[in-house]
């Protein structure tokens, strides 16, 4: 729910998914985020003050959000182990076992003109693999900062072997580092329930991939045009900010021209 200039990063996923097509939203909350729940609901409260005060703009805007995709929230329980794979449990049963859907990790913006989801959804239907995962090429010196993938024949197809989280330069496969955009088929889901936990005692996206390769399934790792950011830490979380600050019509130049005038202590 941080926001990135004047709307929360989960909004910019979930607009991310409606430009791609994407029209049911599920979202895997825990007890303490009930305002993700309640940002995407209407707030009738708010709207009639809007409307009292006669700000027709900003009532369009907060009118326009719940009606942006068909919204379904699920609680993840005490019950379940902690890690990025868990929320694969929570929905398992509101997922159909011949179908393909999206997943997506929530600190994680690609900037590109195709959506990034969409990409990943165009790599499904060319492949049809068990799971397509986005990875994008990220400076040798950085790798130990993610996964990166190993692939079977990089120049025959997208296929991988493994997932290898953190390694440094020195031992890692490649520099193309998984970020959190995937495709997964309803395999993914069962494969999960049978994957031992990991690192920290968590349910994590890569081993359970791993998995899969290993057992001979089509695991696509697709290469993503445009720009992956992160928000997962204060620092990329600020480079965020200013790149999608800079980005704006409205305020963009003016912001553009205050960090040319801003002087620096060094």
């Amino acid at each position: 729910m941080l926001p990135i200039v004047n709307k929360p990063i989960i909004q910019y996923l979930v607009e991310e998914c409606v430009n791609a097509g994407i029209t049911d939203i599920i979202l895997v909350t825990q007890v303490g985020q009930s305002a993700m729940e309640d940002y995407f609901d209407n707030n009738i409260g708010l709207e009639y003050i809007l409307g009292e005060k006669g700000k027709k703009a900003h009532l369009k805007i907060i009118k326009d959000i719940p009606k942006l995709a068909n919204f379904i929230y699920i609680r993840q329980k005490k019950n379940l182990p902690y890690g990025n794979g868990t929320p694969l449990l929570v929905v398992k049963n509101l997922i159909d076992d011949n179908e393909a859907f999206a997943y997506l990790f929530g600190d994680d913006l690609v900037k590109s003109k195709t959506p990034g989801i969409k990409q990943l959804i165009d790599s499904y239907y060319k492949y049809k693999p068990a799971a397509v995962l986005g990875v994008q090429k990220t400076p040798w010196e950085e790798v130990h900062k993610y996964a990166t993938v190993k692939y079977k024949n990089i120049k025959k197809d997208f296929n991988i072997e493994e997932i290898v989280e953190k390694a440094p330069k020195e031992k890692a496969p490649s520099n193309m580092a998984q970020f959190g955009r995937f495709i997964f088929t309803y395999s993914v889901i069962n494969e999960a329930e049978k994957t031992p936990l990991g690192l920290g005692q968590e349910l994590w996206v890569a081993d359970i991939l791993n998995r899969l390769a290993q057992k001979g399934k089509r695991v696509v790792a697709q290469p993503i045009e445009g720009r992956w950011i992160t928000t997962g830490d204060p620092l990329n979380y600020m480079k965020a900010s200013v790149e999608y600050t800079l980005d704006r019509k409205d305020i963009g130049n003016d912001f553009k021209k205050y960090l040319k005038n801003l002087k620096l202590n060094d």
